[in-house]
């Protein structure tokens, strides 16, 4: 039988990132505590501390007050697991059965349920915190992708997130060279094939913009050509993420008006040299249906490149 909780109160803060509770998950996976933590403790392998650690008694006395719950601590009882969202993720692999895979996919839906909270209300968050959010949310998204390569039962998950490429559900998908994959990860893996150098082509820039690059290996160089249109991205966020990421290098030029289009340029007139073309901006990846392919002629754009390799720098407001 399919157990039905309203996950949302089952998710606390606990050392400043969002968890939840062995005895919870093993309430919607359909096992007994014990039983649920022996699963996890027989490929411990796989839930290292950023993954899954144990509360202190004051954590989980906080945590019960928050339920207005009485603490009767005492005897030998041990103190509960909390798992972070990646080690909720790595439960997947470890959990198997129909039960499990329908579980796993109401966890999916509440945590990104969260994620679309946010990003729909970042006018009631400072840039500061909106920023740390969204890197957080961008390495969570990686890391889940790692997982899904380890899975035990790909089949299973791959039709659990096959369901969110449905374009009735809000999501954050875009089509990279025809295959429908997560917007984050599309950027994510035309950048990390850059070898010294990426230019990022938007007239429309904000701060995810920058998020998308902050995986960037720190020895490439990047460029981004904007004319900034509504100042989009701010000076104070550019600042707030080369603080967060002072490995990545980032230098702004104008388009000078002559773009339409978004284009990502990596090692240009290298022998590596790659183009594609991007129907939105970076900054809005995923809030609506968009495609990017890559250039067949890239010989095509070189003048134009070489143009705005001589444009004035964009200077942030």
């Amino acid at each position: 039988m399919e157990i039905v909780l309203d996950i949302k109160n089952l998710i606390y803060t606990i050392r400043g990132i969002k968890v939840m509770l062995d005895s919870d998950l093993a309430k919607i996976y359909g096992y007994q505590t014990r039983s649920f933590n022996q699963q996890v403790k027989n490929n411990i392998e796989k839930f290292d501390e950023d993954f899954r650690f144990q509360l202190t008694k004051e954590e989980y006395e906080k945590i019960l007050m928050s339920k207005n719950l009485t603490s009767n601590w005492g005897g030998t009882r041990k103190l509960p697991f909390a798992f972070t969202e990646q080690g909720v993720y790595m439960l997947m692999t470890v959990l198997k059965g129909e039960l499990a895979i329908k579980q796993s996919k109401i966890l999916i839906k509440a945590f990104k349920e969260m994620k679309d909270f946010i990003i729909g209300n970042n006018n009631f968050i400072e840039n500061r915190e909106l920023l740390q959010i969204a890197i957080q949310t961008s390495q969570n998204t990686s890391d889940i992708a790692h997982i899904k390569n380890t899975m035990i039962n790909k089949d299973d998950v791959l039709k659990i997130i096959k369901d969110f490429t449905d374009i009735h559900i809000k999501k954050e998908y875009l089509i990279l060279n025809g295959e429908t994959v997560e917007a984050n990860l599309a950027y994510d893996s035309i950048y990390k094939t850059a070898k010294n150098k990426i230019y990022v082509i938007d007239n429309y820039i904000g701060l995810k913009t920058l998020v998308m690059l902050k995986n960037v290996n720190p020895n490439i160089t990047i460029t981004i050509f904007s004319d900034n249109i509504s100042y989009g991205l701010h000076q104070k966020e550019f600042i707030d993420f080369c603080k967060q990421y002072p490995k990545i290098s980032i230098t702004f030029r104008k388009t000078c008006g002559i773009f339409h289009d978004r284009y990502i340029v990596l090692d240009y007139n290298d022998k590596n040299e790659q183009i594609y073309h991007c129907g939105a901006s970076s900054k809005d990846a995923g809030n609506k249906i968009m495609s990017i392919s890559k250039v067949n002629e890239n010989h095509v754009y070189h003048q134009i490149i070489d143009t705005l390799l001589n444009n004035p720098i964009l200077t942030l407001k």
